[in-house]
C-alpha cells in the first residue's frame, strides 16, 4: 500500500483523472456542437475546417478511455496501469500541441478560403438551394449583406436595389429587401465570418492549452506515484527475504 505523503498524490491523480474524464466529454460536446452549428456554413469553408472538430471528437473519446486507466491505476495502485496511463496521457498531449501548432500555422489560410468560397459561392445563389440555403443562415445569423456589402448583390443578377430578404433585419410582407432600406445589414459576411472562424478557434485553442497544462501536472503526479508503488513493493520484497 502506499502509504505517507505519497497517499495524498494517490487521491490527486485520482482526482485529476476525473477532471480528465470531465474534459473528455467537453471535448466530445464541443466538438459535435461546432459541426452541428457551422453544418449551414459547409459551403463556405474548405474540408480542412472540419476536420478540427472530428480531431477534437476523438481527443474527446481517447481522453476519456485514457482517464479510466489513470483512475483504476490510482485506485488500485497497479503500477503498470498507471504507467500506461502516463505514456497516453504525453501521446494525446502531443497531439494536442502538434494540432494546436497546425490550427496556428493555417489561422493565416482563413482568410483567403473565405474570400475564396464567398466569391464562388455568391455566383451559383440563384441557381443552388443549397448555397441559396446557406448564405441565407449566414447573412441571417452574423446580420450581414454580400461579401464587402450589399452593392455585391448587383454582380450577380440582382438589380434596382434589390438584395436577398436575409440582408434586411425584417421585411414587410410582399415586400423585397432593399439595400437603401434602413433595416439593412450594413456589414459585409466575410469579415463577420472571419472574425466568427478566428474567435471560435481562439477559445478552443485556450482551452486546449489550458487542458494539456493539466494533462503535463497529471502525468507529473502519476509518476511520482508510480515511483512511489514500485518503492513500496520493493520494500515488501526485501523484508520477504
Amino acid at each position: 500500500m502506499v502509504s505517507g505523503g505519497m497517499a495524498c498524490i494517490k487521491y490527486l491523480t485520482f482526482l485529476f483523472n476525473l477532471i480528465f474524464a470531465i474534459t473528455g466529454i467537453i471535448f466530445i460536446a464541443v466538438g459535435t456542437v461546432i459541426l452541428v452549428v457551422y453544418s449551414g456554413y459547409n459551403n463556405f469553408m474548405d474540408s480542412w475546417f472540419f476536420a478540427a472538430p472530428i480531431l477534437i471528437i476523438i481527443v474527446g473519446v481517447i481522453v476519456f478511455i485514457v482517464s479510466f486507466f489513470g483512475c483504476c491505476g490510482a485506485v488500485k495502485e497497479n503500477h503498470c496501469m498507471i504507467i500506461t496511463f502516463s505514456v497516453l496521457l504525453l501521446l494525446i498531449f502531443a497531439l494536442e500541441l502538434g494540432a494546436g501548432i497546425a490550427g496556428y500555422m493555417m489561422r493565416g489560410d482563413v482568410h483567403a478560403m473565405v474570400e475564396n468560397r464567398l466569391n464562388i459561392t455568391m455566383e451559383e445563389y440563384t441557381t443552388n438551394d443549397d448555397i441559396h440555403r446557406s448564405w441565407d443562415i449566414m447573412q441571417h445569423d452574423l446580420q450581414c449583406c454580400g461579401i464587402i456589402g450589399a452593392t455585391d448583390w448587383a454582380h450577380v443578377g440582382f438589380s434596382d436595389n434589390i438584395v436577398p430578404n436575409s440582408c434586411c433585419k425584417e421585411v414587410p410582407e410582399g415586400n423585397k429587401c432593399d439595400s437603401n432600406s434602413i433595416h439593412i445589414h450594413s456589414n459585409g459576411c466575410m469579415n463577420n465570418l472571419q472574425s466568427a472562424i478566428e474567435h471560435n478557434a481562439l477559445i478552443l485553442g485556450g482551452v486546449g492549452i489550458g487542458i494539456a497544462v493539466i494533462q503535463l501536472i497529471g502525468v507529473i503526479f502519476a509518476c511520482c506515484l508510480a515511483r512511489s508503488i514500485r518503492r513500496e513493493y520493493e520494500t515488501v520484497e526485501t523484508a520477504a527475504h
